[in-house]
């Protein structure tokens, strides 16, 4: 979860209507015109949005909070915001609260750094709770917001909590449904638009792909993800599935992304990618995730797992991991540490490499390699055996 990296000042919602008064305020604006400052309801949770036209990021995060607004208030939720604007002019103010379905303050240069300054705003977009019964948040609501859309409402610490320990027992829980399922949907997806009932995977491995098709890593680590997958697939039958969490940004990229991959994904429309992308802390792609067959968390370094060990790292486990560097361990103590190839000119000496080609046979190797320092050539350690 997004924390914020400045204390805001909040108010009592009283103070604020006395403030904006004592500045000459009577009333504020909506998308109908005026509203009297005193018909402003301080019984409802009352949050500042200090907002620019000339903002990107504010443009940005405005149809999430608009999405917030509406869907609180048809469930007839006590929310309120007032916007505060940050723009140089008039024009741009007008402009920038044609995209809000909120109430303003009228546009006043002199009033909006008073208010800057009050409420200790140091950056745009801020969304700043008015502190009416001691409980809300004194802090920045946007990274709040970002994370939990509405359900952040009614933005007090002990909601805050609440959605942290709900993060906490997906995480830990060992409930594969917790993670991948919610009540509107109980399936994930297959490139061909099939849906899998989520109560199907449990009892297996599962990695949860993070990636996207835009990201050239993703790609990369793709093609090693696949022949991992295939792999076991033919050596262990269904006991490993991959979901895709995708990083897409829009429908069309992730239908793109999600034709090349033999596995299964959750929804592009599903808040869910969101939720995930939280809960194990994502914050570079691509990244996956390993739940055990108990529906616990194995490792959030998969990627790195799959890199150096392939299909052969199944189950995943802190054991299977060890027992493969003993098995490693005593290859490499078995082979010369160096050899003369009859037809390779240099010296050869042995190396742990995590994918390479051997230049004798063409095929792909694995882990041990016999290879030049002078030249790129890499050789098997069975293709040398038949060289000598």
């Amino acid at each position: 979860m997004a924390e914020p990296d400045y204390q805001a000042k909040s108010m009592p919602s009283d103070d604020f209507t006395t403030m904006l008064a004592s500045q000459g305020v009577d009333f504020l604006l909506s998308v109908g015109g005026e509203v009297p400052l005193t018909s402003l309801d301080l019984e409802k949770t009352v949050c500042l949005f200090f907002s620019a036209n000339w903002c990107r990021p504010c443009k940005t995060f405005i149809p999430e909070l608009v999405q917030l607004y509406n869907t609180l208030k048809s469930r007839g939720e006590g929310l309120e915001i007032v916007f505060i604007s940050f723009d140089h002019d008039e024009d741009g103010f007008n402009e920038h609260f044609k995209s809000m379905p909120w109430l303003t303050v009228p546009f006043n240069a002199n009033l909006q750094n008073k208010l800057r300054e009050r409420f200790n705003v140091v950056r745009i977009p801020s969304l700043i709770p008015l502190n009416s019964d001691g409980q809300s948040m004194e802090e920045d609501l946007i990274g709040l917001v970002e994370d939990y859309g509405e359900d952040a409402f009614p933005f007090t610490r002990k909601r805050r909590a609440e959605l942290k320990a709900s993060d906490d027992s997906k995480r830990q829980g060992g409930k594969v449904e917790q993670l991948l399922a919610h009540q509107g949907r109980n399936y994930v997806v297959s490139r061909d638009s099939g849906k899998i009932l989520v109560s199907e995977l449990v009892g297996k491995t599962i990695g949860l792909y993070f990636g996207a098709h835009w990201c050239p890593p993703c790609r990369a680590f793709t093609a090693q993800l696949v022949e991992a997958y295939k792999q076991l697939l033919n050596s262990r039958g269904g006991c490993f599935e991959v979901i895709l969490v995708s990083t897409d940004r829009d429908q069309k990229e992730f239908d793109l992304n999600i034709s090349g991959m033999p596995w299964l994904a959750l929804p592009f429309e599903d808040r869910t990618r969101h939720d995930l992308c939280r809960i194990f802390n994502i914050k570079a792609i691509p990244a996956l995730v390993l739940i055990g067959p108990d529906g616990k968390t194995i490792s959030t370094n998969g990627k790195t797992i799959l890199s150096l060990y392939g299909a052969k790292a199944f189950p995943f486990t802190q054991s299977s991991i060890a027992e493969i560097e003993t098995t490693l361990k005593k290859e490499g103590d078995a082979l010369p540490h160096q050899i003369q190839d009859t037809r390779h000119e240099h010296v050869l000496k042995l190396d742990m490499a995590r994918a390479y080609v051997c230049d004798y046979c063409k095929r792909p190797g694995r882990f041990w390699a016999f290879s030049c320092d002078v030249c790129d050539y890499d050789l098997h350690p069975t293709c040398v055996e038949e060289a000598c």
